[in-house]
């Protein structure tokens, strides 16, 4: 995600709840990792007006879920969430009901095994997905509140946590990986993130192949395979991913 929160905000017509903690996001981020804060976009009624619509906020959250009842921030990061199976496991249950949000993002990246000499397992080829209009995915997701239970309260304000869902790959998309982040179209959001009522399941199947179709599969060089590399050659295409010589740091 490489765009200003404030801009994100306007965007997604969201109260911008980002400021404060503007300094620590991954922002912009060209090599999101797990346990990063990243910005994620939810529906909340607002406390002195309970009784309202629901109104769209952008938030810095850490990704990887950490469980309401979870004792401490230790454990291995929930940084996805199978859609077909989350409303059966503990630590997403209950976020699948009422803390639905949207991350959105740039694009992702993900690596096709291609076969090595006499058909063995050959090296790990990066592709990034990315809208080919230059516009923003927004990828279904699961958030929590989690409170330090053995802080007082004072200065240990609660820790936001997202998950994303990830579903069945569809069409060209599986030729790099059998899965993929639920990526939802536009006339769903309302629906996904409305904390009023339970996700509808048919906003947990995979995404049409419409909207796939829009979607760019680009080669990319093998710098996003270290986490310490974190800029924009990230996203420079390689025409011929078999042959080209991979690029170097700027």
């Amino acid at each position: 995600m490489t765009t200003d929160p404030a801009l994100l905000a306007t965007e997604l017509d969201a109260i911008d709840e980002t400021a404060d903690v503007r300094e620590r996001l991954d922002v912009p981020g060209y090599n999101v990792a797990p346990t990063t804060q990243v910005v994620a976009l939810v529906a909340r009624h607002a406390r002195d007006r309970p009784d309202a619509p629901a109104d769209r906020r952008l938030r810095a959250m850490r990704w990887g879920l950490v469980p309401s009842w979870q004792k401490t921030l230790a454990g291995p990061p929930l940084f996805n969430a199978r859609a077909e199976s989350a409303g059966e496991k503990p630590a997403f249950r209950t976020a699948l009901k009422t803390k639905r949000c949207l991350i959105p993002m740039d694009g992702w990246f993900e690596w096709q095994v291609r076969a090595g000499v006499g058909g063995g397992r050959g090296r790990k080829q990066p592709y990034f997905m990315t809208p080919e209009d230059g516009s923003h995915l927004l990828v279904a997701g699961l958030w929590s509140v989690w409170h330090d239970p053995g802080a007082d309260g004072a200065g240990h304000p609660p820790v936001l946590s997202c998950t994303v869902l990830t579903t069945d790959s569809v069409g060209p998309l599986r030729e790099i990986h059998d899965r993929m982040p639920l990526v939802l179209p536009g006339d769903e959001l309302d629906a996904w993130l409305d904390p009023d009522r339970p996700a509808d399941p048919r906003l947990l199947a995979p995404p049409s192949a419409d909207l796939v179709r829009r979607i760019e599969l680009r080669p990319v060089a093998d710098l996003v395979s270290n986490v310490r590399n974190d800029g924009p050659e990230l996203l420079t295409r390689i025409d011929d991913p078999g042959d080209a010589e991979q690029l170097t740091l700027l």
